[in-house]
């Protein structure tokens, strides 16, 4: 990756889904390492930036730029993006070995590199002794660290979050966290949607709350929880804190 700052920038974008605005003039910037959590009620726009950061969805206006590069219309699998789903998707008939080596092989990876990047990825999220389990031999937090461990793999610059945790029994919700903590130790650019607020507290760099497809308050997590400006974001805030 080159060494500029932001990484990802979206100027001006807008996407609509037949008659409904999802996003209306998003400008927004992502330092290199950063970890930004977006935060709004169901339907503000939330996942549609995620989808549009990984390509699986195009904007109808404006630009996306990732390492300096416009990225509109490249498609998911050339994008240094990767995004963690609340409901893992993993594939029930493959080891754990098998699903993070999954996107490595669909990459044509060489052969001798998968088993080290798997092992590498698989480490990181602590389940290197679960390498040869199939999916229904783990609990849903195991389930989404292999998740987690497969778009790692990926050697990504960037991985998405789309409400991890809200398909887990409140016990295995920490320890899908504490990776995403030790990730953003290290550096990793992150960028989340969950409504874990402690968590967010603790770690987020930077806050976005939408609304109606428009970002109504940005900040630290400190700025905006203690002291929100805009009216809707108290409101909304004051459901969740």
């Amino acid at each position: 990756m080159t060494g500029q700052d932001n990484i990802i920038e979206l100027r001006g974008v807008d996407k609509s889904f037949e008659d409904t605005r999802a996003l209306e003039g998003i400008d927004l910037s992502i330092s290199n390492g950063e970890f930004l959590t977006l935060l709004g009620p169901s339907g503000c726009g939330k996942t549609t930036i995620l989808r549009i950061l990984s390509g699986f969805e195009t904007p109808d206006q404006g630009d996306v730029s990732i390492g300096g590069q416009r990225m509109n219309d490249v498609p998911p699998e050339r994008r240094q993006v990767n995004t963690v789903f609340q409901n893992y998707a993993l594939f029930p008939h493959m080891t754990v070995r098998d699903n993070v080596a999954f996107g490595l092989r669909m990459q044509s990876c060489p052969k001798g590199e998968i088993e080290g990047r798997v092992l590498e990825a698989l480490r990181m999220v602590h389940l290197e002794q679960y390498a040869d389990r199939r999916p229904h031999q783990l609990s849903g937090g195991q389930q989404q660290r292999v998740a987690i461990a497969r778009a790692l793999a990926l050697h990504p610059d960037i991985l998405c979050f789309d409400e991890p945790t809200s398909a887990l029994d409140p016990e295995m919700i920490g320890e899908v966290l504490e990776v995403m903590i030790d990730l953003a130790k290290q550096g990793m650019t992150m960028v989340v949607v969950s409504h874990e607020m402690s968590f967010i507290r603790e770690v987020a760099d930077k806050v976005l709350v939408l609304a109606d497809g428009v970002i109504i308050e940005e900040g630290s997590p400190q700025e905006v929880f203690t002291n929100p400006r805009h009216e809707r974001c108290r409101s909304f805030l004051s459901k969740i804190l």
